[in-house]
């Protein structure tokens, strides 16, 4: 029996669908806390978006490294952090869309147009965050960014 890898509601308008296991990868990190990080790409044949990399680290500029440089992705981080008043510590989930200016435009535009497919059917995501250098992707940014609870860029 033939069964769609994805649903009709993860359609984005550039016609590339959100993978099943996109989804459920996602659902994995923001309830059973086993990886810290997913990376997502569009696959080669411009059809899907697909998980590209899991991992758990407690380093964030780890999770950082492995952006590309040259190239659009997506990422979901579990943004850990101290809270300034001695609170102890917060986790917020965070959506990364990485568009650096070094980036082909033809990789730019698909990534623009098919971000909210993904977007929408990730619930619970707190902080949206889009990069386009390491600056605008780095901790501090970031971190200011979640503790004052921003929504977009």
């Amino acid at each position: 029996m033939f069964q769609p890898c994805c649903s009709k509601s993860t359609m984005s308008r550039s016609g590339v669908a959100v993978n099943d296991s996109a989804l459920q990868a996602f659902n994995e990190l923001k309830l059973g806390k086993k990886v810290t990080f997913i990376i997502y790409k569009i696959n080669d044949a411009k059809t899907e978006i697909v998980v590209e990399e899991e991992g758990t680290t407690d380093s964030y500029d780890t999770f950082l490294g492995k952006l590309p440089e040259n190239d659009c992705r997506y990422a979901v981080y579990d943004f850990e952090y101290e809270i300034s008043s001695g609170e102890g510590k917060r986790s917020k989930l965070v959506f990364f869309t990485w568009s650096p200016d070094t980036a082909p435009v033809r990789s730019k535009m698909i990534y623009a147009s098919s971000k909210d497919s993904l977007r929408r059917a990730l619930t619970g995501i707190s902080t949206e965050i889009q990069g386009t250098d390491f600056s605008e992707v780095a901790y501090e940014s970031v971190l200011e960014r979640v503790s004052r609870g921003a929504g977009s860029h």
